[in-house]
């Protein structure tokens, strides 16, 4: 499974109405540390099965950012049964990605 691209008018459907918990990777196009998680993201996406991955451009789909008190890129948020249950602000590598989403 891939990262989709969400926007505005597709973000309820993939996160808050999404049957599993959703990691929403907030971030933009001239951010360097979200470039460089965009790869790990992708490779997470194909080895874990319990989380959907999203990726929401903040420049793009600033409702949704300002929706979600995003002040800083990249912004990881975990939605479950779409609420935020967690986040985290920043670069992450990959084996603290797998701990930060758990078995959630």
């Amino acid at each position: 499974m891939a990262v989709i691209e969400v926007t505005e008018k597709t973000f309820e459907n993939e996160v808050k109405k999404a049957d599993k918990t959703v990691l929403v990777d907030f971030n933009a196009g001239w951010c360097g540390p979200c470039r460089m998680l965009k790869p790990v993201l992708e490779q997470l996406s194909e080895e874990t099965g319990n989380v959907k991955f999203v990726s929401v451009d903040i420049d793009e789909n600033d409702e949704i950012a300002d929706e979600y008190d995003v002040t800083s890129i990249p912004c990881l948020v975990l939605v479950k049964d779409g609420v935020e249950i967690d986040r985290h602000v920043g670069f992450i590598p990959k084996d603290a990605i797998v701990d930060f989403i758990g078995d959630r």
